[in-house]
């Protein structure tokens, strides 16, 4: 059998996944394609979607002929169906595609998840029990730490996005030198420890109810927002992508800073609004409540 993995910087749980993979001794499928190439291929295929599906989809293309994908859950926001369900929705949409497989992206249901599909993909219960024991370190993520909320003589902004746009830079990668060359210093949402920003989400109103993803872009905004340094907040909205939009202007609305609400696309680098938004937050013009611009 052989498997692929969907590898995304956003997925906290990547090397967990992949070390499992190697520790069952199963083939593993490698992209032969560039991630230009690849978000290309997903474009070409599904031209209307969101930006997000676009580079899922053509990173599974990239994988060519395989039995198996294993696809990284990231959290969806509310009304999101192709966050709560990719892997279901995909195969309607596009035929012939291998079988895809749902795993969580860390969690306490992580390690009974890696079990059941160890299991699946080796048939071996001696091997799996193994490959879960050498591989229990990383099932807890990467250490994170506290990004830097000043920089002298800029002005410090905090982006606030989903970690499936912001953690990758082959579609965010021209917000941070936009923002930059503006003299402004940006804290992203997908930089901060995770606990810490689920801790804050804990108080948004009727929190329990709401998508995980939704929280967790909420409790980032909230956690950023309160900082002293953070003078207003970019909500950053994937191409295309409703739900998110929608998502980030309930938070928008939430907050007590500058909010501006940017649109990204793959490849962008120039974001002429901008510039109007840093003399906002810089020269004094900022208004008591955010808006979308």
């Amino acid at each position: 059998m052989k498997v692929g993995l969907l590898e995304s910087p956003a997925a906290r749980s990547r090397a967990y996944w992949a070390a499992l993979l190697k520790e069952l001794g199963v083939e593993v499928a490698a992209s032969g394609v560039s991630e230009a190439e690849a978000l290309q291929l997903g474009r070409d295929t599904l031209p209307d979607e969101a930006l997000g599906v676009q580079l899922a989809l053509g990173r599974i293309l990239a994988l060519g002929r395989v039995d198996t994908v294993l696809v990284p859950h990231l959290p969806e926001v509310t009304n999101d169906a192709w966050g709560e369900a990719f892997t279901e929705l995909l195969p309607r949409r596009i035929s012939g595609l291998p079988t895809l497989i749902d795993v969580p992206d860390g969690g306490p249901h992580l390690e009974n998840a890696a079990a059941e599909i160890g299991l699946r993909l080796s048939q071996s219960g001696g091997g799996v029990r193994r490959a879960l024991e050498r591989t229990r370190i990383l099932a807890g993520g990467p250490r994170e730490e506290m990004p830097a909320l000043a920089r002298a003589s800029r002005a410090t902004v905090a982006v606030i996005g989903p970690r499936a746009l912001l953690a990758e830079p082959i579609l965010a990668g021209g917000v941070r030198p936009a923002l930059e060359i503006l003299g402004l210093h940006p804290v992203f949402s997908s930089e901060l420890p995770l606990n810490d920003v689920m801790k804050r989400a804990e108080r948004m109103e009727n929190a329990g109810k709401v998508a995980d993803g939704e929280r967790e872009l909420f409790g980032a905004a909230s956690l950023l927002a309160g900082k002293s340094a953070v003078r207003g907040l970019i909500l950053a909205v994937p191409a295309r992508d409703g739900a998110a939009r929608a998502a980030l202007t309930r938070i928008g609305q939430r907050m007590h800073k500058p909010t501006l609400t940017l649109s990204v696309d793959a490849g962008q680098t120039d974001f002429p609004e901008l510039e109007a938004f840093r003399d906002r937050i810089t020269l004094g013009t900022a208004q008591a409540t955010g808006d979308d611009a």
